[in-house]
């Protein structure tokens, strides 16, 4: 068995399934939106927010969180779907396509927004939380999804200086 076909024929089915887990983070993110607007204190004392004055300033910021998460899962949505059509076409035999090179700089873009969401939520629970409870979520910098984001960009240009080459050598035919 060759294994990179054997991985090209399993990414279609892994993109889908992605989609899929990805409308169901959105479809919860939303449910327990709206459910701490309709049972606000049973909710957010479900998630550990303590009593007390700087209670409103939590529940706003996890709100606001949860907004910006369901922005994300959007972005997610996104990036998978252009994946899923660049695939489509490795699959076809025709990859080097002036739509792909459109598609992976749109990625790039869904990348850099995402990471711009990733620091949202840092700056929203730095200024949610308060002395009486943090509001701790994990957002540590890192290169690693900037560096994607400019290969991203790279490799649309590659794509698109790909495809007219290819244009231009069908042209000398």
């Amino acid at each position: 068995m060759n294994a990179p076909s054997d991985a090209l024929t399993l990414s279609r089915p892994l993109l889908r399934g992605l989609i899929v887990l990805n409308l169901l983070y959105a479809l919860a993110i939303a449910v327990l939106f709206v459910a701490g607007l309709v049972a606000e204190d049973w909710v957010f004392d479900a998630l550990g927010v303590r009593s007390g004055e700087h209670r409103p300033r939590l529940i706003l910021g996890m709100r606001a969180m949860a907004v910006v998460g369901l922005a994300a899962a959007g972005v997610v949505d996104r990036v998978l779907r252009q994946l899923a059509a660049i695939v489509d076409t490795v699959r076809a035999g025709d990859p080097f396509v002036a739509e792909n090179a459109g598609r992976l700089q749109r990625i790039a873009w869904w990348v850099f927004a995402g990471e711009i969401l990733r620091l949202a939520i840092g700056a929203i629970a730095w200024a949610a939380t308060t002395k009486a409870q943090a509001l701790d979520v994990d957002i540590g910098f890192s290169f690693a999804p900037w560096l994607a984001v400019l290969l991203l960009f790279v490799l649309a240009r590659v794509f698109a200086e790909g495809a007219r080459l290819r244009a231009d050598l069908e042209g000398t035919v």
